[in-house]
């Protein structure tokens, strides 16, 4: 699964005996070069999808890691461009793999906890990938008011949703032992390490932005493909700020 180049097995058991904060400050400088980066493909797929949505004068990666979801924002916003996460490693990380990019937007890095961002109507658009695993399903509302109101009126909060596994089939049952570990894991061991997969239910998701205020549109991103019962593997979530 890992590169050579990537982390080591005691690397992973030290992140994973951390807090949240403390084990992606760890594991920042290989985070890269694991299976967890959002993939290019994906990367490819919502920048396409975007673009018809655009131009946007300025965007917001929330919880931005190491800076993937910026390289979308490069491409479809033409004022300013601001990356937050509560990692300082993981900044660290963003700003170096940004350092050279040529042209574009402003860019900015700010470490905040996303259930308490310091914008308030600063952003047409705001993306985040790959984070919402860190959140209790409880602390979803406080999250994405915290989004409504960086965003300006009118400005839209995006982000895929893979489609889960097949229930039953073996991706299936390897979320589930992983999800039962972790909830082991907080169980007995302090500080916690939040990361669940079957947490982010996209029924109720959908729930949690309408009740925010946000009006939500679905798409399917098709350049991702369908499964063999002709859904969509991954679909966008477009919310809109009202």
């Amino acid at each position: 699964m890992f590169t050579p180049n990537g982390p080591t097995l005691r690397e992973l058991a030290v992140q994973a005996l951390s807090s949240t904060e403390r084990g992606y400050d760890l594991l920042a400088p290989t985070f890269d070069l694991t299976p967890y980066r959002t993939s290019d493909r994906l990367l490819d797929a919502v920048t396409d999808a975007l673009r018809p949505l655009g131009p946007f004068r300025s965007g917001l990666d929330v919880c931005c890691g190491t800076g993937a979801g910026a390289r979308v924002l490069r491409e479809v916003c033409h004022e300013r461009v601001t990356g937050v996460d509560f990692s300082a490693g993981m900044l660290a990380e963003a700003r170096t793999a940004h350092a050279g990019a040529p042209g574009g937007p402003e860019l900015h890095w700010v470490r905040a906890d996303a259930r308490a961002l310091p914008f308030r109507s600063a952003f047409d658009l705001a993306v985040s990938f790959g984070a919402f695993g860190h959140f209790l399903p409880q602390e979803r509302p406080r999250l994405f008011a915290e989004v409504y109101q960086a965003l300006r009126p009118g400005g839209r909060f995006v982000f895929p949703v893979v489609a889960p596994p097949r229930v039953g089939s073996p991706a299936y049952w390897q979320l589930w032992a992983f999800d039962a570990a972790m909830r082991l894991r907080n169980l007995l061991w302090r500080p916690r390490f939040i990361m669940y997969y079957r947490t982010f239910r996209l029924p109720d998701v959908v729930q949690d932005l309408s009740r925010t205020g946000f009006t939500v549109e679905l798409t399917a991103l098709e350049a991702l493909g369908r499964r063999p019962d002709g859904s969509p593997r991954c679909r966008l979530v477009t919310a809109l700020r009202n």
